[in-house]
């Protein structure tokens, strides 16, 4: 059963497997990137959050570093009532910096996903709990 929110929490989403992707990283990383999706939710920026490049406003990233690997979670915050993770992943890039081409496509397409049930259940009077038969 989920907890009730608090005032002015906007509701977490998690799209396709991000939340999976989330779960496999190390207890510290964890923590961090949670305390910055929850800072999020109250309209807030953590001080690790960063802008996505490529996607524009209201898109962005947590990026922690543990035991010599890097650990990014993707999110956006575009949306009044809600926030999406859109991907969460070990950055192993070939590249150095780069991140991988897969990656970015992937965020695109999650944030169409967020778009898209965002619509159907904020803009189109469906949202949850909503019990009129207007």
């Amino acid at each position: 059963m989920a907890r009730p929110r608090a005032q002015g929490e906007k509701e977490l989403f998690w799209i396709a497997s991000s939340y999976r992707e989330l779960l496999a990283f190390p207890e510290r990383v964890k923590d961090r990137i949670g305390t910055a999706l929850g800072v999020a939710q109250f309209g807030g920026k953590h001080v690790s959050a960063k802008p996505w490049k490529g996607e524009g406003p209201g898109v962005l990233e947590v990026v922690e570093d543990h035991a010599g690997d890097t650990y990014r979670a993707v999110y956006t915050v575009r949306f009044e009532k809600a926030v999406y993770v859109l991907l969460a992943f070990q950055k192993k890039s070939p590249k150095g910096v780069k991140t991988a081409r897969r990656d970015i496509e992937l965020v695109h397409r999650r944030l169409q996903a967020a778009r898209e049930h965002y619509q159907m259940n904020f803009e189109a009077g469906h949202m949850r709990g909503n019990n009129d038969e207007g």
